[in-house]
């Protein structure tokens, strides 16, 4: 079915009222709204947010790899996507897949015998595959990942935070704030 001219006027117009109050919202708290170019996905950053896109070489991938970057009082806020060609992950598990690439190294570079891993398990986000990956040091310090498949399109989240509870609070708010424009 084609799309109008005028259906996506009034699509423009819906989505401008839907997120415009939680766009001032987030920016009077000092985060941004990082909204997808293709108005596939929403989310909160502490701003200013530094956008940047990068070729990817990885087999599969059919555009770039885009992502934000962003730090609050020393903590890091890293959000990034790729797509791949049609069919993937198609051919494997998205459960396993998003396992496997939502630990990647973690072993490497987070021992067990150094890392506690607080949570380590499969997710699932408006009917998308994900895995959650949360290691603290022992000093309560911690390292919490996310990652999606949805479609063709992968997202990966990094976020860092102390042990006081506003950096934590922080952290939180990024790793949830993540909203999909279609639920599986």
């Amino acid at each position: 079915m084609a799309t109008t001219g005028k259906s996506l006027n009034r699509r423009a117009l819906v989505a401008g009222l839907v997120v415009a109050p939680l766009v001032a919202r987030a920016q009077a708290e000092g985060w941004q709204q990082v909204i997808a170019p293709d108005l596939g996905f929403l989310l909160d950053m502490p701003a200013p947010v530094k956008l940047s896109t990068a070729a990817e070489t990885e087999k599969g991938h059919v555009g770039p790899r885009r992502a934000w970057l962003s730090q609050r009082d020393g903590e890091m806020f890293d959000f990034d996507y790729v797509d791949y060609e049609s069919g993937w992950p198609g051919a494997r598990d998205s459960r396993a897949t998003a396992r496997e690439l939502g630990r990647g190294d973690v072993e490497k570079a987070f021992p067990r015998s150094k890392f506690k891993y607080t949570r380590d398990e499969a997710v699932v986000l408006q009917g998308w595959d994900g895995y959650a990956l949360d290691i603290e040091d022992g000093e309560g310090s911690a390292v919490l990942m996310r990652t999606y498949i949805v479609g063709v399109r992968l997202y990966r989240f990094l976020t860092t935070h102390k042990r006081d509870e506003p950096s934590r609070a922080a952290a939180r708010r990024f790793v949830e704030s993540f909203k999909l424009s279609s639920a599986r």
